[in-house]
């Protein structure tokens, strides 16, 4: 923590009323330090700080629909040799993954802890969810229960539907929120899941950016802005390499989605 606030306070104090002054001047500062540095905490997610929570959300939801798939372990698996855990954070990441199988275990305490872990970034929430929506979509078209879980997710992390079916829809998911069929035919929830090999030219540009196809320009730029922004690598900090590799992917498809647009429409 820093005591800038606190030292110029309390010089200025001096000068002003001598030591009683110097001391009210310092326990100003150290007020304006206090909060200066609880606002850096929390837009400053912690290192590793959402090992536990992050795979105890994801036994949840792999356990949510009654069975746990050998996909949706193979989906954890993956993600703890790819974050690079070590020993002590790889059992920590089993046992919190088996915690979040039991019956009983109520997902809301831990997505609230992974809110507070990402607290003011978005950019944050985006990889966690990126995770979520990998186990989710790990047998192909999720079950409600799965759905309603993620849903709940996004909400608590400030992601909104049509940014959450942006996301998805760079998965192969084609999400119908008023509750049409998907792409993928018979849907949950509305959407339906279609495998990687869904289109040569890759999802819905539109969906990708989060606006309706009658979109006007200006609308069309500044979703693009708003999305690269809050999903580009370059912000994520402190994240895990497999979690930025992740990051660059979607803003490469939001790259790739807002040329699309543009040479479609013939705007630069």
């Amino acid at each position: 923590m820093s005591f800038t606030y606190t030292l110029w306070f309390g010089f200025f104090g001096l000068l002003i009323g001598h030591l009683p002054g110097a001391i009210t001047g310092a326990i100003i500062g150290f007020v304006f330090d206090n909060l200066r540095h609880s606002q850096r905490r929390q837009a400053t997610p912690e290192a590793g700080g959402f090992v536990g929570p992050l795979f105890a959300l994801l036994g949840a939801v792999a356990k949510s629909d009654g069975r746990v798939s050998e996909a949706e372990i193979a989906v954890a698996e993956r993600m703890m040799a790819r974050m690079g855990l070590d020993a002590a954070q790889r059992q920590q990441a089993i046992a919190s993954f088996n915690a979040g199988k039991q019956p009983e275990f109520d997902v809301t305490p831990t997505i609230d802890e992974l809110r507070r872990w990402a607290g003011l970034r978005r950019d944050h929430a985006f990889p966690v969810l990126d995770v979520v929506i990998d186990t989710v979509l790990a047998e192909g078209n999720p079950p409600p229960e799965k759905m309603a879980i993620l849903r709940q997710l996004a909400f608590a992390l400030r992601v909104s539907d049509m940014e959450l079916m942006a996301l998805m829809a760079m998965k192969g998911y084609a999400w119908n929120a008023g509750g049409a069929r998907g792409r993928g035919g018979q849907g949950h929830g509305g959407g339906g899941y279609v495998p990687p090999q869904r289109s040569t030219r890759g999802p819905d540009p539109y969906t990708v950016l989060g606006i309706e196809r009658g979109a006007d320009d200006r609308a069309v730029k500044r979703a693009y802005r708003k999305l690269i922004s809050e999903h580009h690598p370059d912000r994520l900090g402190d994240l895990p390499e497999a979690m930025r590799r992740q990051a660059e992917s979607r803003a490469s498809e939001i790259n790739a989605a807002y040329e699309r647009i543009k040479a479609e429409r013939g705007f630069k």
